[in-house]
């Protein structure tokens, strides 16, 4: 089950963090982006640094300051999840036909999870032998 091998414990953002905050976060822990979430910890959409590369052209096109700018117009919310009791090898298919690096896993409405393309590889590395129907 996609739940087994999800990660947990989540850098997530909220619409008001700063532009500043999220690409420090980015950069100090080596990740190209995460979930958005509200107050009840519901899933509200993704920022990934590709987010906030639009958001420093912008500001520096409009002559705008960006340590006064939130990210909560520039974040993706027309989000993709996948159910944390699907087959790994299912999931793997997801990825294999969509461009997403990542996907969250909502239950019950908040966020619980996210599975990513290398945790779908390391998977298959500890099920290797197997039959994998």
């Amino acid at each position: 089950l996609v739940s087994y091998y999800m990660t947990t414990k989540l850098i997530t953002f909220t619409a008001e963090d700063s532009l500043d905050h999220v690409i420090s976060l980015l950069i100090k822990n080596k990740i190209s982006g995460g979930p958005v979430v509200n107050e009840k910890n519901e899933l509200i959409g993704i920022i990934s640094e590709g987010d906030c590369i639009k958001q420093i052209s912008e500001s520096r096109y409009y002559n705008m300051p960006m340590q006064d700018m939130t990210i909560e117009k520039y974040i993706t919310k027309d989000v993709d999840t996948i159910d944390g009791n699907m087959n790994i090898f299912d999931a793997a298919t997801l990825f294999a036909e969509s461009p997403r690096r990542r996907f969250p896993i909502v239950e019950h409405g908040k966020l619980v999870g996210q599975i990513s393309q290398m945790d779908v590889l390391k998977a298959a590395m500890k099920l290797k032998g197997q039959n994998w129907k």
